[in-house]
């Protein structure tokens, strides 16, 4: 069973993993516009590509929540 929440730590976490998030998949979003006008790829093609490099910057930042729960634990052991 978990032990007592730390409160200081889930807020840090969060606040982090929100803002890294958001980063990576804006990132990601732009860089899919900015390659599928690059390549002149057409409207679908920028969404795609979009979509795609967007899921890509949210696994990004899931690995980054991943990685700061370790490093700052939201439970006491």
């Amino acid at each position: 069973m978990a032990g007592r929440v730390r409160w200081s730590n889930v807020v840090t976490v969060s606040s982090a993993a929100i803002l890294v998030g958001t980063e990576s998949v804006a990132t990601g979003v732009a860089a899919g516009w900015a390659l599928g006008g690059l390549f002149r790829l057409g409207d679908i093609g920028e969404y795609v590509l979009m979509g795609v490099l967007g899921l890509i910057g949210l696994y990004f930042a899931w690995l980054y929540f991943r990685k700061a729960t370790i490093a700052e634990p939201l439970t006491e052991t």
